[in-house]
């Protein structure tokens, strides 16, 4: 993760130092809700689970490329358990301590430019990327990290309390499609059962922020 934020940081940087910089940074906080996956081939080559709902929070920096666009670069974290079942000799119940990592980039289409007038801007927008999810404490045979790609729609409103400073208000789903089985659980049975099933999570969230106008 210290890359990740490395990343972000650098491109901070690089977009205070630009030509008459129309920049954002997004802080996020959000409720996030559990959503399970499941994968059964047979008695004996299954896999399901659930990622708990919990807290979410991430940072995100924007280029304003048009009085309605946006371009977003943004981090998602959430630290959660993801209680599993699956089959490696005999029935497997395990909880596994892991974080949920989103590393997205994406447009944002306002409903109105902007004006100093303006209280309430309504907004929309679409990201792909990259899930990485962190097993903290794997056991023999498990992969610290697996990555998966990902996508999502957001849908809010910034309400300016002054012409740099907004609160905001958002409802977003972030979805990754998932090879769960051969992920975390490979090998911590010493079997060679493969699932090859995928099984698509949709994690929904609700909650808000602070949106900080850098730019003129």
């Amino acid at each position: 993760m210290k890359n990740i934020m490395t990343l972000l940081g650098v491109l901070i940087t690089l977009s205070l130092c630009a030509q008459d910089p129309d920049i954002r940074v997004h802080l996020y906080t959000n409720y996030v809700f559990e959503d399970g996956f499941e994968v059964f081939n047979s008695n004996t080559n299954f896999y399901n689970g659930v990622i708990e709902d919990g807290f979410q929070w991430g940072v995100g920096i924007e280029n304003k490329i048009h009085p309605v666009m946006g371009v977003e670069l943004k981090y998602i974290r959430q630290d959660t358990e993801i209680p599993v079942n699956y089959y490696s000799l005999f029935d497997v119940n395990r909880v596994i301590d892991a974080s949920v990592n989103y590393i997205m980039i994406g447009g944002t289409r306002y409903s109105a430019p902007r004006t100093s007038d303006s209280k309430v801007e309504g907004y929309g927008g679409f990201s792909v990327g990259a899930v990485v999810y962190d097993n903290k404490e794997p056991v023999s045979g498990e992969p610290n990290t697996i990555t998966k790609f990902a996508w999502g729609l957001k849908l809010g409103a910034n309400v300016w309390v002054n012409p740099k400073v907004a609160l905001k208000f958002q409802g977003s789903v972030l979805s990754a499609v998932q090879a769960w089985g051969g992920s975390f659980y490979l090998g911590t049975g010493g079997t060679g059962t493969a699932v090859n099933t995928f099984s698509t999570l949709y994690q929904f969230s609700l909650g808000g922020g602070l949106v900080f106008r850098l730019g003129e």
